[in-house]
């Protein structure tokens, strides 16, 4: 695991506290906290881990405050490496806790469904997908699927302004890594709170979930929102802040490279689409990753396939793509675009 940088102060009443994620290679999450006169804010509360806990109070400390003073939480999305110590925070302290209503949703949703039907979902996608019965019985086996945290108290929707008294600080509502993933604009400070929306390098995963699921469309919706960032006022002006890497400026260049990332992988899928039909792991194992496929862990397949089957979604929203066989086992076809008049 990298080794964690300082806590920061950033200026302007904004201070960055790196909470590790202990044995994941990502190494850490960046906590922004944001005075006020009523009291801190935090954006995102970390890892829930004993370790991960007493980075959060010691940095918290740093900053001249102590968790018990903390007025409340903003949490981007739901994802455990942001979302995971709501729970002791606001058993802590009288925190009030926010996160957009899909994202709350779906928080829920994890909560009250059992981690062994939660597995078995999974395992009868994976099976339908097309992987084999080695990959899903390997996964069946691993030791543990993450446990959903608390559920916030907060439903904070777009535009919302945050309860943080003597500062103007709003919600941007950026669907695509998660339903409800929200970007936080300092409006007076001139900050974009980036959550895993925007990274400077890392292109965020954006996956269907479940794989063979025939709602929503997430890289569709995470491309407009994409494209929405891009065009906040003086974007190209604002520091972003992101979770994850450093922070940067450049903004809308930088979901420019993002968005034909993604453009290039949908136009890579559907000339392999052109050989013929595909399942879903047919798909997801013809095509490029960092990582060798046959090198691969089953839980980064799964991964990788939740990444193809959004680019395999928006292929079909655009009418490239087509979806066929029998629901125990659908294949994708390329549809060929259709001629423009001499």
């Amino acid at each position: 695991m990298p080794d964690l940088p300082p806590v920061e102060d950033l200026g302007d009443g904004v201070w960055s506290l790196p909470v590790p994620i202990p044995g994941n290679p990502l190494g850490f999450t960046y906590v922004y906290v944001l005075t006020g006169s009523g009291g801190p804010v935090l954006i995102d509360t970390g890892w829930d881990h004993d370790e991960s806990w007493e980075a959060l109070v010691r940095g918290l400390e740093q900053t001249g405050h102590s968790v018990e003073d903390v007025r409340g939480a903003v949490v981007t999305h739901f994802h455990p490496d942001h979302s995971g110590l709501i729970g002791r925070l606001r058993g802590a302290s009288d925190a009030w806790i926010a996160m957009h209503p899909a994202d709350i949703a779906v928080t829920e949703h994890l909560r009250s469904a059992p981690a062994q039907a939660r597995r078995a979902a999974i395992a009868d996608q994976l099976r339908r997908s097309g992987f084999p019965d080695e990959d899903v019985r390997t996964l069946l086996g691993t030791p543990h699927l993450f446990t959903p945290s608390a559920v916030p108290d907060l439903a904070l929707g777009d535009g919302g302004s945050v309860d943080l008294p003597g500062r103007d600080l709003r919600a941007v509502w950026t669907p695509g890594h998660s339903p409800g993933h929200l970007c936080l604009h300092l409006a007076d400070g001139g900050r974009l709170f980036t959550g895993d929306h925007v990274l400077p390098r890392i292109t965020p995963h954006v996956g269907q979930f479940p794989l063979l699921s025939e709602e929503g469309d997430p890289l569709g919706a995470f491309l407009d929102s994409q494209a929405r960032v891009g065009r906040l006022p003086d974007a190209d002006q604002l520091m972003c802040l992101p979770s994850h890497e450093s922070r940067f400026t450049g903004l809308a260049a930088r979901s420019e490279e993002i968005t034909t990332h993604h453009e290039q992988r949908l136009e890579e899928i559907a000339e392999l689409l052109t050989e013929g039909p595909a399942t879903l792991w047919e798909v997801t194992s013809r095509l490029g990753w960092k990582r060798a496929w046959d090198d691969m862990r089953v839980q980064a397949r799964h991964m990788a396939a939740s990444e193809t089957a959004a680019h395999l979604r928006l292929l079909r929203r655009r009418g490239l793509a087509v979806r066929s066989g029998s629901d125990d086992l659908p294949r994708w076809v390329a549809v060929a675009p259709a001629r423009r008049p001499a």
